[in-house]
């Protein structure tokens, strides 16, 4: 059985050389058909990879229609830009890490080759994650308006909080006076979400967190409430504007525009072989379990 991938890295340092050529070396044994990103593909040509062969595709364009599966080779955030890639194609996406630990990226290049063979034997499982989607009265980031982790709403300067008034389906919640707003799926709760105080959350449930981040009021928690929430919010601020992000992206708009928030209407799928637990990787990751008395 051959499998059709379309992959995209991001840039490696000379030390991180032999580490790729590993893995390349195991991605040309195996009957795969490689589709680079036209990033990736540079890349690897400026390092001496004979990849001129290889398909081809532009980010701005998406993944071809034909390939079976996308591979993230890097850390989380490259995993992100993938996604972008992707789009409402819900293709299944392969995470493999060649940085620090991640949440999404999971699988080292160490265990690539028994995790095709485990692949082309049709031995793994996919996980669907809810995304989120951001809308205003004007086009946020180019038609991509949609992330694995976080919609994040923040103040542009260091000085002054914004007030941000926020709805739930139409219903006034809360008026924050606060650095900014978060909004997390379940997946980004190990993101920025959990870096102001909001709760650990198993990347499968079906929910959306709303985290202030540093809010003047400190009765003010996270708040947790179903997918299917439509959400609202109006930001003022003494400049005028504040900063919209959304996983890695963001701008500067207008404080005239108001923000809504939901559930995407299509899901990510992520590609977990046997073994790959997000237990054990919670306890890795934030050293769960590091107890004398253990």
């Amino acid at each position: 059985m051959s499998l059709s991938i379309a992959i995209h890295g991001k840039s490696f340092s000379a030390d991180n050389r032999p580490l790729m050529e590993k893995l390349w070396q195991v991605l040309c044994e195996k009957p795969c058909e490689i589709v680079l990103s036209a990033y990736f593909k540079n890349h690897l040509k400026e390092h001496g990879f004979a990849v001129d062969n290889l398909a081809s595709y532009e980010e701005k364009s998406g993944t071809p229609d034909h390939v079976q599966m996308a591979w993230s080779i890097g850390g989380d955030g490259t995993l992100l830009e993938t996604l972008t890639h992707i789009g409402a194609k819900e293709l299944p996406i392969l995470g493999i890490n060649t940085g620090r630990l991640g949440f999404l990226a999971t699988l080292s290049p160490q265990e690539v080759g028994a995790a095709v063979d485990q692949l082309m034997a049709v031995n793994y499982r996919i996980e669907d994650r809810t995304l989120v989607s951001v809308q205003s009265e004007i086009d946020l980031f180019d038609g991509k308006q949609f992330g694995l982790n976080e919609v994040g709403i923040m103040k542009t300067d260091t000085s002054s909080m914004i007030v941000i008034k926020a709805y739930v389906d139409g219903n006034y919640l809360n008026t924050y006076w606060a650095d900014g707003l978060i909004v997390s799926t379940a997946t980004g709760s190990t993101g920025y979400s959990l870096s102001v105080g909001g709760p650990l959350v198993m990347p499968s449930s079906d929910i959306l967190i709303i985290a202030p981040m540093s809010p003047h009021n400190l009765n003010v928690r996270p708040l947790v409430v179903s997918s299917d929430a439509k959400l609202k919010f109006e930001v003022t601020s003494r400049s005028q504007n504040f900063l919209i992000s959304i996983d890695s992206r963001s701008r500067v708009i207008d404080s005239k525009f108001t923000i809504e928030v939901q559930k995407a209407p299509f899901t990510a799928k992520i590609v977990k072989i046997p073994g790959d637990d997000f237990l054990q990787t919670l306890r890795n990751k934030l050293n769960w379990g590091l107890d004398v008395r253990n």
